[in-house]
Parts: C-alpha cells; sequence; structure tokens
C-alpha cells in the first residue's frame, strides 16, 4: 500500500508541477517575451488565454487516455501521461522567445501547452484510481485525498522554485533565462515518477472487469448512455473546487503585484506558505471524511467558499503582507482543502468499475475546462470592465459555489459501502438499471 501512495502521490505531483509552473510564470514573464504588446493587460489577457486553452484540450486528453485506462489499464496509462507532460515541459524550457524567432514563439508555445493538456486530462483520474481501487473500504477517502495533495504539493514545488530563483537572480536575468531553470529540472523529476510507477501492479478493480470480460469496446459511449446523470453531477461539483482555486492561487499573483502593490516574492512566498498548509489538511479532510461522509464535507467547503469571497478581497485590501499571507492560507487550506480532498473518491463512488476510469476523468476535465482555466481570465476580463472593482471577481465566486451546491444535491453517501461488488458479475450487462445497481 506503501507503494501505491507514493506512486500515485509523486506522479500527480510532478504533473502539477510542470503545469502549475506555466500558469505562475505567464502571470510574471510570458507577457514580456512571447506574449508581446504594447498594453501590458492585453499582454496578460493573451497570457491567460494560453493558459485556458489548454483547459479546454483537458477532456480530450481524458477521453484519450480514460480510453485506455479503462481498456488496458491504468498503470500503462500513468506512464503515457507523466511522459508527455515531461517531454512538453522541458521543451517549454529551451523554447526562443518572441524577439528571438517572432509570432512562432508563441506559436510553439500554445501547442506544447495543449500537449501539456492532454496530459494532465488522462494523468488525474489514473493516480485517483490507483489510490481509490486499492484503498479498504473504511480508508476510502484517506487513500482518495492522496492524489489531491498532488496538487497543492505541484503548486509548492512551482511557487518554491521560482521564489528560489528570482531572489537569487536579478529581475532581467529572471526574465531572460531564471524562468528556465524549473521547467529544464523537470525532466529529473519525470524520470524519478516514471520509475516509481513501474514498481506497482495493475488495480483489484480492473483485474476483477478484466476477470469478468466486460471491458466495454468504447468506453466513453457506455458512460454517457448509462452514466450521464453522473457526469453532469461531477462536472457540477468540480466547478467550486476549480475556479477559487486558480483566484486564489494563480490570478492573485498579477493582482496583488499590478493592483495592491506587493512585490513577486511577497505573493509566491504567501501562495507557497498556503499551498504547504493545504498539502498538510488535505489527508487529514480525507481521513475525516471515512468517519462523516464525503458529501457533508463537500458543502461544508462550498458554503464557506460562498461566504468567504468578500472577505478574502478585504483581507487583500489592506495591502499588507500578513493580511495577503492570512488571505491565501484561508482560502486554499481551510475552506479549499476540504473539497478538494473528498472530490475524487465522491466522484469514484458514483461510477461502475468498467467506465470509472472514464466517467471520473470526463466529469472533472469538463468542469475544469468551464471553471478552471477561464477563471483568471475572466477575472482580468472583470477588472477591466469594472474599473479594477474586485466586487465582479467576488461574485464569480460565489456563483461557482451555488452551482457546486445544486449539483452534489443528489449525491447518496457510500463511504460504509464496498466500492465494487463483483459477485454480481455473471452475465453481461444489458440494460441501465443493472448497471445502476453494479455501480
Amino acid at each position: 500500500m506503501r507503494k501505491v501512495w507514493i506512486a500515485s502521490l509523486v506522479g500527480s505531483a510532478i504533473e502539477w508541477f510542470d503545469y502549475f509552473l506555466y500558469g505562475t510564470v505567464a502571470a510574471l514573464v510570458f507577457t514580456q517575451i512571447f506574449f508581446v504588446s504594447e498594453d501590458p493587460t492585453v499582454g496578460l489577457l493573451l497570457s491567460y488565454a494560453s493558459l485556458a486553452l489548454a483547459f479546454f484540450i483537458r477532456p480530450f486528453g481524458g477521453i484519450i487516455f480514460s480510453h485506455i485506462g479503462d481498456r488496458i489499464g491504468r498503470k500503462k496509462t500513468l506512464v503515457m501521461t507523466l511522459s508527455l507532460m515531461g517531454v512538453a515541459t522541458v521543451l517549454m524550457g529551451l523554447l526562443p522567445t518572441y524577439q528571438a524567432i517572432g509570432v512562432a514563439a508563441p506559436i510553439i508555445l500554445v501547442t506544447l501547452r495543449l500537449i501539456q493538456g492532454l496530459g494532465i486530462g488522462g494523468e488525474w483520474g489514473g493516480a485517483l484510481l490507483l489510490a481509490v481501487e486499492y484503498a479498504p473500504k473504511e480508508k476510502r477517502g484517506l487513500f482518495g485525498s492522496i492524489p489531491q495533495m498532488g496538487v497543492p504539493i505541484g503548486m509548492f514545488l512551482g511557487s518554491g522554485a521560482l521564489t528560489f530563483i528570482s531572489t537569487t537572480v536579478s529581475t532581467e536575468a529572471f526574465v531572460s533565462w531564471g524562468w528556465r531553470i524549473p521547467f529544464l529540472f523537470s525532466a529529473f523529476l519525470v524520470l524519478f515518477g516514471l520509475w516509481v510507477r513501474k514498481g506497482i501492479d495493475e488495480t483489484p478493480s480492473f483485474k476483477e472487469v478484466q476477470k469478468s470480460g466486460e471491458i466495454p469496446k468504447v468506453p466513453l459511449v457506455d458512460t454517457l448512455k448509462y452514466h450521464w446523470r453522473e457526469v453532469l453531477i461531477a462536472i457540477g461539483s468540480k466547478v467550486v473546487e476549480t475556479a477559487p482555486f486558480y483566484i486564489f492561487g494563480t490570478f492573485i499573483v498579477s493582482y496583488g503585484t499590478s493592483n495592491l502593490g506587493f512585490t513577486n516574492t511577497q505573493v509566491l512566498i504567501s501562495v507557497m506558505i498556503a499551498t504547504l498548509v493545504t498539502s498538510i489538511l488535505i489527508p487529514i479532510m480525507g481521513s475525516l471524511s471515512d468517519k462523516i461522509g464525503r458529501k457533508k464535507m463537500y458543502i461544508y467547503g462550498a458554503v464557506a467558499m460562498v461566504l468567504y469571497a468578500f472577505p478574502y478581497f478585504w483581507l487583500l485590501e489592506q495591502k499588507t503582507f500578513l493580511t495577503l499571507l492570512i488571505a491565501t492560507v484561508i482560502g486554499l487550506g481551510v475552506i479549499w482543502a476540504p473539497i478538494t480532498a473528498v472530490l475524487g473518491t465522491m466522484f469514484s463512488e458514483i461510477f461502475s468499475a468498467k467506465v470509472r476510469y472514464t466517467g471520473v476523468t470526463l466529469g472533472y476535465q469538463i468542469g475544469a475546462a468551464l471553471a478552471g482555466g477561464t477563471a483568471p481570465l475572466v477575472a482580468t476580463a472583470l477588472l477591466l470592465e469594472f474599473n479594477n472593482s474586485y466586487v465582479p471577481i467576488a461574485i464569480y465566486i460565489i456563483i461557482t459555489g451555488l452551482i457546486s451546491l445544486i449539483s452534489i444535491w443528489a449525491v447518496k453517501d457510500r463511504r460504509e459501502e464496498e466500492l465494487d461488488d463483483f459477485s454480481k458479475h455473471e452475465k453481461p450487462i444489458k440494460d441501465e438499471s443493472e448497471l445502476k445497481t453494479l455501480s
């Protein structure tokens, strides 16, 4: 079980480290060397648009790799996704700037970002199922929270690397070559992640599906035919988990430096500390969900997010490093942690084993595309439209919480039930009611 935990967490953290590097550097550097414009705000919008594009490609990556994951296996798919992400990230670190090769630079950068999106689109579902499908019933919430720790750990590593480099070299050197170092260093992390993942076996649930002979020819078709309601629930539930996260962790980098007068280092340190706190809280919240239920934990987080939208900006408006740190720690740690800790396990419990990879991935990645990738872009556009007022952004956060609360309403708490009952797999599934009985 220790191997499973490590393989699930390490690979997830590396993938998200690569992914978040782009988001942070997009706010700090890319407007100067790739998306060059006379108006800095236009350059920032273009940079955030490139960030958003990867979110819209993530569902396609999810469809491709979840198909492989539900037909060939979770382990092999995870090796593919990690390799794809690693190659794209290293190439970003080697890419010439706009000043060197002109418009080809942002085009190649966006292409590599799309490749990253394909990789992360298939990664999350596999890392999640690696943990959940091995988990004993009474610890499923804890196990399901482990790969979720990869999100804040990845952001912590990215923010930490950029903070270290930005404080040890001049601003000119950081813009010129310093930002490239973490991208290139990710090659070593990817090799380590691949080594860890090759040392584990396929999950028990997938082995049972193979044994039953019920592997679907096209998992996407079966998912949309029998589990379309669950997919919609997952999409809606993902909204409050992803949009505020990118407000608190990515948008704050440009907003804090441009609108509030903080330095890059101050904002990055606040995000780094907040993600460290979040990484500690996630498994605690996951374990707590094994006692009180996933749905209760999720509802607490979503309601708290709605109530915190305006106080978050009130704290930022004090324009002190302490209030910046408090605002970020509360947002990412106290409020966001319980939502993300239970999200993956809750998704896993509403889909059957034969289409679970496809189901959880489809809901997660479509929800991320609709809310996550567009969040910094939407927030920046709202600032531009409403004369730098934070009020529309706070209302935007509230709306995401309300959408998710409505979506989660029909979910059943399954913490005391087995994830799968393979004793019923004696004949092929013929209709929707039988599939729902199994799930």
